[in-house]
């Protein structure tokens, strides 16, 4: 995938609810337009960042799974 990526979180062997509570904090240093890639190995995680994002107003912009990881592209939008 070829999208321009500002900062990356690794949330690899943690479980629900932490891979969302380190992206919330995440996504809050980045700017409005910004790229968080997140990955996470939890599979609820795929429900969750979905949810968050409506839930939060960001924008999932892509998410793929590779060798057991749920890879998530996330922009800051406000």
């Amino acid at each position: 995938m070829d999208i321009n990526i500002d900062s990356t979180l690794d949330c690899s062997g943690l479980a629900c609810p932490i891979p969302i509570i380190k992206t919330s904090r995440a996504i809050r240093e980045l700017k409005p337009g910004q790229l968080l890639k997140m990955i996470a190995t939890d599979a609820g995680s795929v429900k969750d960042v979905a949810a968050w994002a409506v839930r939060t107003g960001n924008q999932l912009i892509a998410k793929e799974e590779m060798n057991g990881k749920f890879i998530f592209y996330i922009m800051r939008t406000n």
